[in-house]
């Protein structure tokens, strides 16, 4: 029980990707925080873990709007008086199918509408949870970006620069305020995950290319990507910050 005592917010948590995280954090003994656009979604994943036993709320949230954002923060304050960890796990991608194709393709609403949550959602976030973080004398904050970032995936600009954004905002971000405020600031970077939101638009080729860039000759799943939270969610990396963690079977070497 690594995360006991300790509470976390997971953007996008009501399904998906940051549905496994949120239910490992549980498992490790966390309090969870699913912050999602679909509150029903949320809501139902909530009441099962706390069906189980675990620590859960659902909170309805618009990661691109800030009065939504803020009003996330208070809701979880309120109900388990701090927070620990931020997952900014939410994310145009999955939810709402990147298009492929030539950048000069790419409308400015499409381009606006996934920098909206991939980068100002980030932003917003970490606004809002720091101050909170600061007053406790510190916390983590994981970012999850994209392998794609490192390896200049084409026809996907939108999406790739997104994730680019995020790294660098977690290295900035962790310059700019551990030195003083005890605050972690670190990316996971994961590789091509078939997760339950991806698989009914995964391609065979998109599959094969996957494969044929990893050392790791086998599927990403999303649980392998859960490992990764949890170390950088508990003191196991309580000195660790400012670092992007890929995970993606040997994709991108850095």
């Amino acid at each position: 029980m690594r995360l006991d005592s300790k509470v976390v917010i997971v953007t996008g948590g009501g399904k998906g990707i940051g549905l496994h995280y949120a239910k490992g954090l549980a498992r490790e003994g966390a309090a969870v925080a699913l912050a999602e656009i679909d509150g029903d979604a949320a809501e139902r994943e909530a009441a099962q873990l706390r069906a189980v036993g675990a620590r859960a709320i659902d909170v309805h949230t618009d990661v691109s709007d800030e009065a939504s954002v803020k009003a996330m923060v208070q809701r979880v304050v309120s109900a388990f008086g701090r927070v620990d960890v931020l997952v900014n796990n939410a994310a145009v991608f999955a939810s709402e199918r990147v298009s492929h194709g030539p950048f000069e393709n790419i409308s400015v609403e499409a381009w606006d509408r996934l920098f909206a949550v991939n980068v100002r959602g980030v932003w917003l976030c970490c606004k809002e949870v720091v101050p909170q973080m600061r007053q406790q004398g510190g916390g983590s904050i994981i970012n999850i970006a994209s392998g794609t970032a490192w390896k200049g995936t084409p026809n996907m600009l939108h999406y790739v620069t997104s994730k680019a954004a995020v790294a660098g905002l977690t290295r900035a971000l962790a310059r700019e305020i551990g030195a003083t405020s005890g605050i972690r600031v670190n990316t996971v970077a994961p590789g091509l995950t078939e997760s339950e939101t991806l698989l009914p638009s995964m391609t065979p080729a998109d599959r094969e290319r996957a494969l044929r860039e990893r050392i790791m000759q086998r599927a990403e799943t999303p649980e392998d990507l859960v490992g990764a939270v949890l170390f950088l969610a508990s003191d196991d990396s309580a000195f660790i910050t400012g670092q992007t963690l890929h995970v993606d079977g040997g994709s991108v070497l850095t």
